[in-house]
């Protein structure tokens, strides 16, 4: 292999986290993919991977590496694109990964689109509620609905979005509207539980409560459909209830003891110089996203 060669094969071991995998997916024998990352770690002088008879993971030296090998690649094959006169008409396959319920709700229908407007690409759109980790699992793009920790990728903002306290107008006919996060000691309350955890402390511009729950969920559309029941109070993202909340069904409370909506990033890891399929979809995305109502922040239904 020449160093281009072995640089796509580091690149593959990466993703699959297996020689016998960067092999098949590059046409090779396993011996041969191993000697070129063999090779490689020789020439720069720093291993790329941590081996053992069950795994092979990448070292902080290779997690570097790999930012800067998937972003000089990304610029030859667009580069390679361009001369050939096919970035007209861009091809290959995107991943992308989106929180569930938003991703039901506002990722997958712009993903259709974008799919209509460019046949030839491919996507795989992983929906799960959790962070997920691009390097380890090979993905193009994510969607954050959250502050950023400081890290090597990139973020593109498209908007905001409220976490707001919502019931149902029968509810509060019943049990009385609070007036201050005090006041929720009295109600009846839905809440969210994931990861076999309890229910956490609402968070208020001026501080926390604690609550005892009524009813807890793990999945954030069971939780709204009890809001909507009557069954009390429950705490959500404002997408998540947003066609219940524009139809009468639900009623957003407190809402002058709001935390501060938290930025929702598009977030990748190809650095300045992004392949031109990824750009297109960062591009449809983030004009999409932000003209939706839900992450225009305090001004939505307020």
């Amino acid at each position: 292999m020449d160093h281009l060669e072995r640089l796509r094969c580091f690149v593959a071991v990466a993703d699959t986290q297996s020689f016998a995998g960067a092999a098949r997916r590059l046409g090779c024998s396993a011996p041969a993919a191993t000697r070129a990352i063999a090779t490689l770690e020789q020439r720069l002088g720093a291993q790329l991977f941590q081996r053992s008879t069950r795994s092979v993971r990448l070292t902080e030296a290779g997690e570097r590496f790999l930012l800067d090998c998937r972003r000089i690649l990304g610029d030859l094959d667009a580069s390679e694109a361009a001369v050939a006169g096919a970035q007209a008409e861009p091809a290959g396959l995107l991943s992308l990964t989106a929180p569930s319920m938003f991703g039901r709700m506002h990722v997958a229908p712009l993903a259709a689109e974008f799919l209509q407007q460019y046949p030839r690409l491919r996507m795989k759109l992983l929906l799960v509620d959790r962070v997920v980790s691009l390097l380890d699992e090979a993905l193009d793009l994510a969607v954050r609905i959250a502050h950023l920790p400081d890290s090597g990728l990139t973020a593109v903002p498209v908007g905001a979005m409220r976490r707001v306290i919502v019931a149902s107008p029968d509810y509060l006919a019943r049990a009385g509207e609070p007036r201050s996060p005090r006041e929720l000691a009295g109600h009846r309350i839905v809440a969210g539980y994931f990861d076999g955890q309890g229910m956490t402390p609402w968070r208020f511009r001026d501080g926390s409560q604690a609550l005892t729950p009524t009813l807890m969920v793990n999945d954030s559309a069971a939780g709204i459909a009890a809001a909507e029941a009557g069954v009390g109070l429950a705490r959500c993202q404002i997408y998540q209830a947003a066609q219940a909340l524009q139809a009468g069904r639900l009623r957003i409370v407190l809402a002058d003891h709001e935390i501060p909506a938290a930025p929702v990033h598009l977030v990748h890891a190809a650095g300045r110089r992004v392949p031109v399929p990824l750009r297109l979809l960062i591009d449809h995305m983030a004009a999409r996203l932000r003209d939706q109502p839900v992450l225009a922040g305090e001004a939505f239904l307020r």
